[in-house]
């Protein structure tokens, strides 16, 4: 009986142990391929984010190149522009051009100081054709127009200039001396649209009209 029990016992023992090692193994194993599953997720995120990393940086070195390029372009120097151009077709420096002018004379060297300094500079513009014989009634003419608002400009028909100094207006009108034209002619030629667009209002007066009952405001 008591050899019975033993040997029961020792087989229980010995199952026991058994699936012991077993299960153990069996857990172990499972538990090695679960580490091994969660190390090649981890390494894969690592390289994934290395991945991403690496792209934003080429991103950022490719705006880089092209903004390097479009500062590159803009900057031509002007010598490469001009290269192939005929000598004195170069393009005039920027804020030179403009879409409208007049006919105001005004300093090279502070143009902008000189436009802040008059604010009550002529803004309207008289034009005569006149000969040097009706030199009396286009005084009478110009006086009637003031200097502060009027800009004057002579078209001389028979090529005299010289003769009309005597009047203090003189030096700050306009002249322009080509012989036996007419007024039209002269209009047409020298009054171009882009030139007189700045004046509110424009007289083209004829040298013996009387002003007598004319007041130009």
């Amino acid at each position: 009986m008591n050899r019975s029990c033993l040997c029961s016992i020792l087989v229980t023992t010995a199952l026991i142990c058994s699936a012991y090692f077993i299960g153990n193994a069996y857990i172990d194993e499972e538990l090695k391929e679960k580490l091994l599953r969660w190390e090649i997720t981890d390494k894969m995120h690592n390289v994934t984010n290395k991945i991403q990393n690496t792209t934003d940086e080429m991103h950022n070195v490719t705006d880089k190149i092209q903004k390097v390029a479009d500062k590159m372009q803009n900057a031509t120097s002007p010598t490469c522009e001009n290269l192939n151009k005929p000598l004195g077709s170069e393009a005039l420096p920027q804020g030179i051009i403009v879409k409208t002018s007049n006919l105001e004379t005004q300093h090279l060297w502070d143009y902008r100081q000189d436009k802040k300094g008059n604010p009550n500079r002529a803004m309207s513009l008289l034009a005569m054709a006149v000969g040097i014989k009706q030199k009396e009634l286009v005084n009478k003419v110009i006086q009637k127009f003031p200097s502060r608002d009027f800009v004057v400009m002579l078209f001389h028909y028979d090529g005299v200039v010289e003769d009309w100094k005597q009047y203090p207006w003189n030096e700050h009108a306009i002249h322009v001396s080509v012989m036996n034209q007419t007024k039209w002619w002269f209009a047409k030629r020298f009054l171009h649209p882009d030139i007189v667009a700045e004046y509110e209002y424009i007289f083209l007066w004829d040298e013996d009209l009387g002003v007598a009952h004319f007041n130009p405001q």
